[in-house]
This record gives C-alpha cells, structure tokens and sequence, in this order.
C-alpha cells in the first residue's frame, strides 16, 4: 500500500498488511530517525492496535503528525 500524508514533512507512506499485521512501513521524507523508530515499533503489530496507539498524535503546533498519518493509512487500507 502506498498513502500520501497530509500535513506533515513526509511525502509518502508505504507498507502492507499481512494476516492483520503492519509490515515492511516504511516513511518517505519526515524525520528519519523518528520516522525509522515509528516504523520498526509498528510492524508486526496488530493493525487495530497500531491504529489505536498512534490516532491522535500530533507533532508541535500541527494538529496531525507522521504516526497519525500512518494510523490514518492503515484505517483506509483496513477500511475502517
């Protein structure tokens, strides 16, 4: 799957779901380290987990960050 962020420093989101588990996220642009960290405490979560954990989440004065643009990526590829 691949989904375009909206409102934050990274330009693209790519990762898949497998038997409802995150795999293989991986950010494009943003902060690389907190992005890196993001991607590899995520995979092999449960989606709905990672949805949960990461939904809400905002970075300064922005009202989204890139973990909630991921929760957000992971809803619509869940279709939730």
């Amino acid at each position: 799957m691949e989904y375009t962020p909206k409102g934050v420093c990274s330009q693209k989101i790519t990762f898949e779901i497998e038997d409802n588990k995150v795999k293989s996220v991986r950010f494009y642009g943003g902060c690389s380290g907190n992005t890196q960290g993001v991607a590899r405490l995520v995979e092999g979560m449960d989606v709905d987990d990672a949805i949960s954990r990461m939904e809400g989440i905002k970075c300064g004065f922005k009202s989204t960050s890139c973990p909630d643009q991921l929760a957000q990526a992971l809803k619509e590829a869940a279709g939730k």
